[in-house]
C-alpha cells in the first residue's frame, strides 16, 4: 500500500506538525499550501490520503474536495477534512462535500495518525471522526 499522503494546508505550524507525526509513523507526506495547487498534486501525485484544511486562500476545502471528488482517478482516495470549523453542521458540509472523514483542529498529536489511518484500507466513512 503506498504511503503517499497530501497535506492541503496553508498555516505553515500545522504543516509542520501533521507533517512530522505523519513521517514519524512512516508517511512520506507532500504539502500544498491552497486548492489550486492541492489539486494539481493529486492528480499527480495520486496519494493514498488527503489530508485538508477547509479555510484555505483562493479556494475552500469544501469547493477543493468537490474538484477532487470530480477526478475519476481519486474516486477511492480517502479525504479527511482537518480544521477548525466546529460549529454544528461543519462536519455534515465537509462530509456532503465530498470528504470522508473530519478531525478538529486543534488536533491532538497522540491520536492524530491513528485517528486518519482509521480511513486507509477501505475504512471510509465509519462514524467516529
Amino acid at each position: 500500500m503506498s504511503r503517499q499522503v497530501l497535506l492541503i494546508e496553508d498555516n505553515v505550524q500545522n504543516r509542520y506538525l501533521v507533517t512530522f507525526l505523519m513521517e514519524r509513523n512512516g508517511y512520506e507526506v507532500t504539502a500544498a499550501v491552497d486548492g489550486p495547487e492541492g489539486i494539481a498534486l493529486a492528480d499527480r501525485l495520486r496519494p493514498a490520503l488527503i489530508l485538508l484544511d477547509i479555510q484555505l486562500p483562493t479556494m475552500d476545502g469544501y469547493a477543493v474536495a468537490r474538484a477532487l471528488r470530480q477526478n475519476a482517478a481519486l474516486a477511492g482516495t480517502p479525504i479527511v477534512a482537518v480544521t477548525s470549523y466546529a460549529m454544528a453542521g461543519d462536519r455534515e458540509k465537509a462530509l456532503a462535500s465530498g470528504c470522508d472523514g473530519y478531525v478538529e483542529k486543534p488536533i491532538d498529536p497522540d491520536t492524530f495518525v491513528a485517528s486518519v489511518e482509521r480511513f486507509l484500507g477501505g475504512k471510509a466513512g465509519e462514524d467516529g471522526i
